[in-house]
């Protein structure tokens, strides 16, 4: 397994730097705000643990022209100057009287312009990471400039991604995709859903993963009622059937899907859901052609779940985009309506409850392409493995 190099070439940068000012010249926007772990990174290059730490705010602005700006912490100083970032101003954080606005406000109205306006992410699936009484004093003291939603901007320069930043998505979901294929010989009847977990992260971690925050389970006789609150203290019993999903990272990149096993023996009703889950996964595939949108994927996956048989759908869409963030827009449903383009990678995630309380969930990641859609994870097996 080729694993990619990390970080990226600074021509990178640069690429997102440039179109993200044009559709900021398009939006008549002077500068943009910048606040959390993932943009910031995206845009400068600083990768650090350290936004764990909620006390101090960290601040960069992508101006209407030239290189971004970082107002940061000192503390981060030296990791920011590593980057390709030149201009960077610094205040000893934390500091209750100012830490950091003043300096914010400063530089913020010395990149406006004449369009007057300033863009800050808003809309659904943004965050703001700042106090929010200093947002407020910032936006009260910006007298005569308009605060615009940048988030859709923002969004429509990540959802196509580079062939570097394929290469490191794809290699997270060949090395997790090993690591589902290893894991049947690891799990263990009597054993806890938690214990199973851990010997599954812990062969990511072997296998080369950075890290596997986000590993949830759910289990249960013929099927699980839920794929987001594990993985507990229940212990794995005969006739189970059992999911895994997982979110592991290689240099800041996801993958996104899950893999569902049965132990000793399962009930006809759990194995017909899972070969109609795989078929709707199926189609979805099919439907991801460039020019093609998110609806259509939706559309093409829920025909075969109804089919089906299914009873219902608790997930609320079917798959969605895929990065440096575990989900990222657009979602996977009836009207989101996105249009496919080659260089995005998606999870196709169609889901059906099959008996009362029972759900199943397939899921896969794939990239668009000129010549069509291509799986980034290894196929899950066509039929319900069965662990004896």
């Amino acid at each position: 397994m080729i694993i990619p190099s990390r970080g990226f070439e600074v021509s990178e940068y640069e690429n997102r730097l440039n179109k993200i000012q044009k559709l900021m010249f398009d939006s008549k926007m002077d500068a943009i705000l910048l606040t959390t772990q993932v943009d910031i990174e995206y845009y400068t290059g600083f990768k650090t643990q350290f936004f764990q730490s909620p006390t101090r705010p960290w601040y960069v602005l992508i101006p209407s022209d030239g290189k971004p700006k970082a107002i940061i912490p000192t503390i981060g100083e030296s990791g920011m100057r590593e980057t390709w970032i030149d201009d960077i101003q610094t205040w000893t954080s934390p500091n209750p009287k100012d830490d950091g606005i003043s300096m914010l406000l400063s530089k913020i109205n010395s990149l406006i312009g004449k369009n007057k306006c300033l863009g800050v992410p808003k809309t659904l699936e943004s965050t703001l990471r700042m106090p929010l009484g200093d947002y407020e004093y910032l936006i009260s003291s910006l007298s005569g400039v308009e605060i615009k939603d940048a988030n859709k901007i923002l969004r429509k320069i990540r959802f196509v991604k580079s062939v570097a930043e394929i290469a490191k998505i794809r290699h997270i979901c060949q090395l997790t995709s090993q690591g589902f294929i290893e894991l049947e010989g690891l799990l263990r009847v009597g054993e806890s859903e938690r214990e199973n977990c851990q010997r599954f992260k812990q062969c990511l971690l072997a296998l080369g993963a950075d890290d596997s925050p986000y590993i949830v389970s759910g289990s249960g006789k013929d099927g699980y009622g839920s794929i987001i609150m594990g993985p507990t203290e229940k212990i794995i019993e005969e006739g189970d059937l059992f999911i895994i999903d997982t979110g592991s990272v290689f240099d800041s990149y996801y993958c996104d899907f899950d893999r569902n096993y049965a132990f000793g023996y399962i009930c006809d009703e759990a194995k017909k859901a899972y070969r109609v889950a795989y078929e709707a996964t199926e189609a979805g595939f099919k439907a991801c052609q460039a020019g093609n949108t998110t609806s259509d994927v939706f559309n093409a996956m829920n025909d075969v779940l109804q089919k089906g048989g299914a009873l219902g759908n608790t997930v609320g869409r079917l798959g969605h985009g895929l990065g440096m963030q575990l989900t990222e827009w657009p979602s996977n449903t009836a009207t989101d309506n996105t249009v496919l383009e080659p260089g995005v990678v998606l999870t196709l995630e169609p889901g059906m409850a099959f008996l009362p309380g029972k759900e199943m969930v397939h899921e896969e990641n794939i990239v668009i392409t000129d010549d069509g859609p291509e799986w980034l994870s290894i196929r899950a097996a066509d039929e319900l493995p069965v662990i004896q």
